[in-house]
């Protein structure tokens, strides 16, 4: 599974990433972790069982927050820090 982060360009782009890194509802969860010391923000997904984090996206702003929402069909995600 490809990880890393994605500047969209266009909606295909946004489609590309739905299929290049799939979320499933069963066996994960919706996540922005963010960090205490720096305030960085990664949007992604974390495994029910095993809590592997699988990255999908930076966060700089709430707008991109709402784009990572509407790629994956989420109405709310998770914040861990």
């Amino acid at each position: 599974m490809k990880t890393g982060f994605f500047k969209f360009k266009s909606k295909h782009d946004r489609s590309s990433l739905r299929e290049q890194i799939p979320f499933d509802p069963e066996t994960q969860y919706a996540v922005i972790r963010s960090s205490i010391c720096t305030g960085e923000k990664l949007a992604g997904f974390k495994d029910k069982t095993g809590g592997h984090f699988t990255e999908v996206m930076l966060i700089r702003s709430p707008e991109d927050e709402k784009e990572f929402r509407e790629i994956y069909g989420l109405d709310e995600v998770k914040t861990e820090y």
